[in-house]
């Protein structure tokens, strides 16, 4: 499968963009280069290679939750750049 400029200029209506031809023939020639990598990827014999999502093993790493004492409101608002009655005081954003 190649793309056309034709197919670019599509592309770049639905996205809103303007580009110029010169920027239409550079996509055009990287978006033919990713097609044809991945034809190459689809040549690969995968069969018996067990799917995977992730790279290395991965494991949930959930925990109990535990209840503990929270900071003191003082400490947390040791960093506050503004604050009010002990909260933390931001700008409206409404």
């Amino acid at each position: 499968m190649r793309v056309d400029i034709a197919e670019v200029e599509h592309v770049a209506l639905l996205a809103r963009l303007q580009l110029s031809a010169a920027e239409k023939e550079v996509f055009t020639n990287q978006l033919n280069a990713i097609l044809e990598y991945v034809a190459k990827l689809n040549e690969l014999d995968t069969k018996g290679v067990e799917a995977t999502y992730h790279v290395v093993p991965h494991h949930n790493a959930m925990r109990e939750d535990q209840v503990k004492e929270s900071l003191p409101p003082k400490v947390s608002l040791e960093n506050a750049p503004d604050q009010a009655q002990e909260c933390f005081r931001v700008p409206k954003i409404i």
